[in-house]
């Protein structure tokens, strides 16, 4: 252990060195309009080549894959030379400036306004400074390989402190080896709580830390870092070993205030968690889903990393055909860790499966694209903008749903095998193959890797059926393998649209009977067989009093004009998963046996 320390303490000297010696960027970040959110900023280029010299705002954030115009929240920018004279800015786009001449130096000034706390841009308040670098900071696209210094001056009058996965240079100056990594490193000042753990991994000792900014009290912090913990060390489980974080610690950035935004954002050695549920309004288990879903990147996505995604631009939108297997399989295992962990019970784990079941294999989307092709959408629906309308209902299906379930299916047949082979495993063999030493994977790789591990007869049938096509596992012979039973025997009525107070919110599902009556989003219902509709007789409470295979009369009103049309309600093709003890059944101890392999804690 001794050795282990002084090899900690000579890469810190290390760094300081290299920072000190080399040619590096350096930011300067300050808060005193923090009442109004504007932070003032200050960045300086050095040693830079003679020539035509740019400079910009990100467009995208790690983690996302839309476009997001951080240049909008950027004003007052000013540039000047080693000597201090002012320097002629132009601007070839929205998002960059360029400097025609130069003498080798340029310092930029500039004000930003920030006023989310999530994820994906910055919130500057008198509670926090919560900062996602590309929603802050400038960056020259000529000096990216160089490393960044950055020097944080929090409002020591607000009791702010710093917490980061940049390595601490002194006080409150920071490092990151070069600009991907300072990119990928948010930062949180406030007056936040620490609670802290030491987890082994090999001959390693990594340090995890939360930091919380909250208003509740320690006792409950308390309780929450406990699941925290059992979490991470499940995890671990999963892969046998935790990645080689960098500077030797993981850092959880948690907001959980009013002004937050409800998120979760994975990073390299962090995860930023933003919710304005206070862990005693409902945080305590509320909050504790995101957690499980951020920690499982630090394997799944941010070391086993999709080729797709290297290098991750921050000029253009990333699209990956990978996210039903990063997204998606990481969604699968973050209520299967809350479940290993006993934060949730089997019976809740299994009876919250339908939701996301019945979303997924519901769907129309899965005429028009394969998982693969649900994960190209990316760049249109993550946090993304529009205002022209949409068709998602009929053509979409969230990756991290479809993965969702795909896993699930993977899993349980895995476990039909040989009994000797699990999802577990399977991610286990990935992260020996992609994620350990950082090679980045594609969609063939992941088949070959399943090839590998259960058999090429196997894997092949897999992808050919459920990845390179859209086909739906046989879920009903796979849960009864766990005692769990799989129907679709709804007696109500299936109208195919979401409504309130009679207004369609919604476009119909395609091929349901609201489709075929050729009702549309917002037609405004007026009756039903001559039954009125308004707030105290919604759509729902009538629909409820008929049953398939009745057809009823509905005037409804469309740009003014009065219409009518006859719909024939069809069975809700809703699923409903239940275990075989409460639907009546007698449970096997084969099956009791393969569910506790499946949902029981590991060693």
């Amino acid at each position: 252990m001794r050795f282990h320390s002084f090899k900690i303490l000579f890469l810190f000297f290390f760094i300081v060195t290299i920072a000190k010696a080399q040619t590096y960027i350096a930011y300067d970040i300050s808060f005193k309009n923090a009442v109004h959110h504007e932070a003032e900023i200050k960045v300086s280029f050095t040693k830079i080549k003679e020539g035509p010299f740019s400079f910009r705002m990100s467009r995208t954030s790690p983690g996302r894959y839309a476009i997001h115009e951080f240049a909008k929240n950027v004003y007052n920018v000013k540039a000047t030379n080693s000597k201090g004279e002012s320097l002629k800015l132009t601007r070839p786009n929205p998002y960059q400036w360029d400097v025609a001449s130069h003498d080798g130096t340029i310092n930029v000034t500039y004000t930003l306004f920030a006023n989310r706390g999530d994820g994906t841009y910055s919130q500057i308040d008198e509670t926090h400074a919560h900062l996602n670098m590309p929603a802050t900071f400038m960056f020259a696209p000529s000096l990216t390989e160089l490393p960044v210094q950055i020097t944080f001056n929090e409002r020591k009058d607000l009791n702010w402190k710093i917490a980061t996965q940049l390595k601490k240079l002194f006080d409150n100056t920071y490092y990151a080896p070069n600009f991907q990594y300072f990119m990928d490193s948010p930062t949180e000042l406030s007056n936040h709580q620490v609670r802290s753990f030491e987890v082994e991994s090999g001959d390693k000792k990594y340090t995890i830390n939360f930091a919380l900014h909250h208003n509740g009290a320690d006792a409950e912090f308390n309780a929450y870092f406990e699941q925290v913990k059992e979490i991470v060390l499940q995890e671990k489980a999963v892969f046998g070993t935790f990645p080689d974080f960098d500077f030797g610690a993981y850092t959880f950035l948690a907001c959980y205030i009013p002004n937050a935004s409800g998120d979760g954002m994975e990073h390299r050695n962090s995860t930023i968690l933003t919710s304005t549920r206070s862990l005693a309004n409902g945080g305590l288990r509320g909050n504790i889903g995101t957690v499980s879903h951020e920690f499982f990147h630090a394997w799944n996505v941010e070391r086993i990393r999709p080729k797709s995604l290297e290098p991750f631009s921050f000029e253009t939108a990333n699209m990956s055909g990978e996210l039903w297997f990063a997204e998606g399989f990481t969604s699968y295992y973050t209520g299967l860790m809350l479940c290993r962990t006993g934060i949730m019970t089997p019976e809740q784990y299994i009876s919250g499966l339908g939701g996301t079941f019945n979303y997924v294999w519901n769907s129309p989307a899965r005429s028009f694209f394969n998982p693969i092709e649900m994960s190209y959408q990316a760049p249109f629906v993550d946090a993304a903008t529009s205002v022209d309308p949409v068709n998602r209902e009929n053509t979409f299906i969230s990756y991290y749903s479809y993965g969702s379930v795909l896993g699930l299916a993977l899993d349980l047949s895995l476990r039909n095998e040989e009994g000797t082979l699990s999802l577990d495993g399977y991610m286990k063999a990935v992260w020996n193959a992609y994620g350990k030493n950082e090679i980045p994977y594609t969609v063939e790789n992941l088949h070959e890797t399943l090839n590998a591990y259960a058999g090429k007869l196997y894997g092949d049938y897999f992808f050919a059926n459920y990845i390179y096509k859209s086909g739906m596992p046989d879920y009903t012979t796979l849960f009864k393998s766990v005692g769990i039973v799989l129907k679709q025997e709804s007696t109500n009525a299936y109208f195919g649209v979401a409504s309130f107070e009679g207004k369609l919110t919604g476009n119909p599902k395609k091929g349901s009977p609201a489709y075929k009556a050729g009702l549309q989003k917002g037609d405004q219902l007026l009756s039903i067989n001559k039954e009125v509709v308004s707030a105290n007789s919604g759509v729902e409470s009538i629909l409820g009093r008929y049953i398939p295979g009745e057809t009823v009369t509905i005037n409804y009103s469309r740009f003014n004009q009065l219409r009518r049309t006859k719909v024939t309600f069809t069975k809700d093709p809703v699923y409903s998963i239940t275990t075989f003890e409460k639907a009546g059944l007698e449970l096997s101890s084969e099956a009791l046996q393969k569910r506790k392999e499946w949902l029981n804690k590991k060693e």
